[in-house]
């Protein structure tokens, strides 16, 4: 006899669909006993789940597990559509399972996939039932698109709102909670500020969390919807087939309707605080090229204890100079490890100063095993090879000014031919602009050449800067930005004397800090 099971599946999970579900069921069940060849295994029923992707249909997946372990021979359905409403993964799965020798069936459709002149067939009904699935997602989205359009706001509750029916109205209790965190923005107090303090009072935010975030006080800041405002569309299915979403950058048109609903926030409040995102991001912009290659450690220390970043801060020295210092982030923002509503946050590690990195980085460097001899021979011998390549150039100067006297000379006849009224104003100025910057460009190339026979003149001295210059490199005596920034990979901090350092391209090589050298005059400035 042959194992037999059933696959069906509705797309919505309201009751006239459950009720389609149960009835699919009865029939599907009934269908199989009445055959006496056939054993009947189970039905595997998807509920409120959409066919155009097999990832989230747990039935579906179940079912095909089950037939790849020898428990089920033969799989019923209904029809195509209700398989999958993906062409590829129709064909995919109907031949994974015939390869085993597992058929499927599609009543409606009276296509067996054992049958061998049947997958032209399923390939054609396949593709009719994804056009089918695209052209609903069509329809539903235009039809979303009108709602929206007449006000019904679709998504999910946020701070501050109910959102039933597609109707928002205030939770009074939720929307004092978004005034105080508007309050506390007008106050001058920065995201991180922000969400520290709100952890702190014991507010939680809308899924119940106890922890703010600087993200989570952004968006509720630039929220629209608190203004009386409402946006929709902010996010768009470009793909009907994966469901994914995505920010809409501008790929369909949003929906925006003004004084849509009772706001928590007036709208002088509200223009202030998105003005000053407006003016801080502009300054960030400007600064963030200047601020990201401040310091050679940026973004590059880790902290030992909890694996949080550690971040730069100054401390004011007895006699009135600033001293650089590192501090594990966690720290800075939750203080040493203490416990919040059954969470342990916090990190007792401890700052570190920049002078501190600076040594243990050079110590990494001169750690390295470097040949400065064969180095300075190598670079030389490309030096001075190439110096004599040039030396053999022969550039026909001669020929390059003979060009910028013609073209002098084509200047001074579109003069003369201007004044005789022979030529229009138009094509004076655009034949002397086409003159002059073909003269300027010979001019560039004749001073290049120039530069290149007073480099090769000048060889041994050229070779000998060179030489220095590599040696230095070599050497890392004293601490620099500029390389510390090209060849530092990570710092792990485990404490103030106990320091790891990685560097690029140094595979499996770790680089432990040594206290006594840390405090060597060699390599620390204090």
């Amino acid at each position: 006899m042959l194992k037999v099971a059933a696959y069906c599946r509705v797309s919505t999970d309201n009751d006239d669909q459950k009720n389609s579900l149960e009835s699919q069921k009865r029939y599907f069940e009934e269908y199989i006993q009445r055959n006496p060849d056939w054993e009947f295994v189970n039905i595997y029923p998807d509920e409120g789940i959409s066919g155009t992707s097999t990832k989230k249909r747990i039935q579906f997946n179940n079912m095909i597990r089950d037939a790849k372990s020898g428990k089920i021979d033969r799989i019923i359905t209904k029809e195509v559509s209700r398989f999958a409403r993906n062409t590829v993964d129709t064909l995919q799965y109907t031949r994974e399972l015939k390869s085993i020798g597992v058929g499927v069936l599609f009543i409606n459709d009276n296509i067996n996939t054992l049958d061998s002149d049947d997958e032209l067939r399923l390939t054609i009904m396949a593709s009719i039932a994804q056009e089918e699935s695209r052209k609903t997602s069509e329809r539903v989205k235009w039809g979303q698109k009108r709602r929206m359009e007449q006000g019904v706001v679709f998504g999910r509750n946020i701070l501050g709102y109910h959102l039933k029916n597609g109707v928002l109205t205030i939770n009074e209790e939720e929307a004092a909670l978004v005034r105080h965190i508007y309050n506390k923005y007008l106050e001058g107090k920065g995201l991180h500020i922000i969400a520290k303090e709100l952890q702190a009072e014991g507010y939680k935010t809308k899924n119940g969390n106890s922890e703010w975030t600087n993200k989570s006080i952004r968006t509720i800041l630039q929220n629209e919807k608190y203004v009386g405002d409402l946006l929709q569309k902010k996010t768009i299915t470009p793909d009907f087939l994966t469901h994914h979403k995505k920010y809409n950058n501008g790929e369909e048109e949003m929906v925006y309707i003004r004084d849509h609903h009772e706001p928590i926030i007036d709208r002088k409040t509200f223009d202030f605080v998105q003005a000053e995102f407006k003016r801080k991001s502009e300054n960030y912009k400007d600064t963030k090229t200047k601020h990201s290659n401040r310091y050679a450690f940026s973004g590059k220390i880790n902290c030992g204890c909890c694996g949080r970043r550690y971040v730069a801060h100054f401390k004011k020295r007895n006699d009135g100079s600033k001293r650089k210092i590192w501090n594990c982030y966690n720290k800075v923002k939750n203080g040493i490890p203490h416990e919040v509503n059954g969470e342990i946050i916090g990190c007792d590690n401890k700052d570190i100063g920049n002078d501190i990195l600076e040594s243990a980085v050079l110590q990494a460097l001169n750690e390295i095993s470097v040949d400065k001899n064969a180095i300075i021979s190598k670079v030389t011998k490309i030096v001075t090879d190439v110096l004599r390549n040039k030396e053999r150039e022969q550039y026909n100067f001669k020929r390059t000014e003979q060009a910028i006297e013609r073209l002098e000379a084509k200047k001074l006849k579109n003069i003369d031919a201007y004044y005789d009224n022979l030529i229009s104003e138009n094509d004076f100025k655009r034949l002397t602009e086409q003159y002059q910057a073909e003269i300027d460009s010979l001019n560039h190339e004749l001073q290049a050449e120039r530069d290149k026979i007073a480099v090769i003149e000048n060889k041994d001295g050229f070779i000998d800067e060179i030489c220095s210059v590599i040696n230095s490199l070599a050497s890392f005596d004293v601490f620099d930005d500029s390389i510390t920034k090209e060849v530092l990979d990570k710092i792990i901090v485990h404490s103030k004397y106990n320091i790891e350092v990685y560097l690029k391209g140094i595979k499996d090589s770790i680089f432990f800090t040594d206290k006594e050298k840390i405090l060597d005059n060699k390599y620390l400035c204090q």
